[in-house]
């Protein structure tokens, strides 16, 4: 078997190949978070990616006005930071330019279009073996880096397939301007449902947004401060429930009662709920105003989609030229890592933040903590602080058995 360290080198089909450091699945921010992590403890890895680019995420399926929702240092990855000249909320596109000014800072080489097709640990020889549809890969270690979003989630919604418009997942969605001038419904309330509705009246769409569920509104600002920063700050002092009183009484005296707006809130408060759940609450960035004006409308959940349009459960009917499906993403870990219970059937780690970095026979993960990218950047330093004692450990081991080999020779 040969080492294998970026992709510049050519295999036979299926050769086996043992990777000296730790697998990496995913080049996303997580994968290249913990592989910069790594190397900066001296281990070597290689990043299996099924895609031809990192952060496929935000190159292929992220909408053009997107930008973090959170200041960028909230957003940093380890050991290097954004650009002092980047706004306070990067866009889509600067975020692209600092993950690929990150993977070149610390050389890392991402072996690209490997579609792990499974992954399982062999006790008798105590490796992982990552399959791909090219190559076999064996390590001591397998770092799971796909994240919470590696797939669109997509609901039954009874009758879509009758639908005549066009129905598409926030996925594939680019722009409002595609849609100009139709009615839209758009199912979800989510950041990217409220995003994709903003867009979309910036663009002369009529927008139906369709409420399913109840939903936290934040201000993504309180005088000029983030949101987000001022609940970590008070976090450190003050009990996680006074802190969600806080958030929701700066909610109401900036955004108003959104129950008015047929935004119910949770009974749970909005921090107390992403730890339990990992659902994010709302950071309104414009669209409550133009719900309020009527040019977002709305809607009850939807009964029936038609051919022309839908039945909603409060006995409305209306008519639609397109459906956009703003329902999140799930985590494909089931499909492909086999032979592990570390997992639960949605892909997410069984055990919690903050100990679901870490599984058994040097299985680990970055990017599940539903804490966004600083639960990457705490799991990848841990993973990494972890694998290289070991790793020291055993090349520890290699240089006493080879001087012992010399002095007998």
């Amino acid at each position: 078997m040969g080492s294998c360290e970026n992709q510049e080198f050519e295999c036979k089909k299926q050769k086996p190949l043992l990777i000296e450091g730790p697998i990496i699945v995913g080049a996303g921010p997580s994968g290249l978070a913990v592989a910069a992590c790594l190397k900066n403890n001296g281990v070597p890895s290689v990043i299996l990616e099924r895609n031809d680019c990192l952060a496929s995420l935000w190159q292929q399926r992220a909408y053009d006005r997107l930008k973090l929702h959170l200041p960028k240092q909230f957003c940093e990855l380890p050991l290097f930071g954004f650009p002092e000249n980047f706004p306070k909320y990067p866009t889509k596109h600067q975020f692209i330019s600092y993950v690929e000014s990150y993977a070149n800072h610390f050389s890392i080489k991402p072996i690209f279009n490997q579609v792990v097709e499974k992954a399982e640990f062999f006790q008798s020889i105590g490796l992982w073996r990552v399959k791909t549809q090219d190559f076999e890969y064996f390590s001591r270690w397998l770092i799971v880096a796909t994240g919470e979003n590696a797939e669109p989630m997509r609901p039954e919604i009874a009758g879509i397939e009758k639908f005549d418009g066009t129905v598409v997942h926030t996925s594939r969605y680019k722009s409002g301007s595609d849609f100009g001038n139709q009615r839209v419904l758009v199912v979800g309330c989510g950041n990217s449902g409220m995003e994709v509705s903003l867009d979309l009246c910036r663009h002369n769409a009529s927008p139906y947004m369709v409420v399913r569920n109840t939903v936290h509104v934040l201000p993504r600002e309180v005088f000029g401060f983030s949101t987000f920063g001022i609940a970590m700050a008070l976090l450190k002092w003050v009990p996680l429930r006074l802190v969600d009183k806080f958030l929701l009484l700066a909610a109401n005296f900036t955004l108003g009662n959104t129950d008015r707006l047929g935004l119910k809130r949770p009974k749970t408060g909005p921090i107390e709920l992403k730890n339990a759940t990992g659902k994010t609450p709302v950071l309104d960035v414009g669209a409550l105003s133009q719900i309020r004006s009527g040019k977002i409308k709305v809607m009850n959940g939807v009964r029936e989609i038609t051919k022309s349009g839908a039945k909603f459960i409060d006995g409305q009917e209306k008519e639609f030229d397109s459906i956009i499906l703003a329902t999140g993403y799930k985590s494909n870990v089931p499909v492909w890592l086999k032979g592990s219970d570390f997992f639960t059937e949605d892909g997410l780690p069984k055990t919690p933040f903050p100990n679901s970095w870490k599984g058994e026979k040097g299985l680990y993960t970055v990017g599940f903590t539903r804490r966004g990218l600083l639960g990457t950047a705490s799991d990848s330093l841990k993973i990494a602080r972890d694998i290289a004692d070991q790793w020291r450990t055993i090349k520890d081991t290699k240089n006493i058995c080879n001087s012992q080999i010399a002095l007998q020779m």
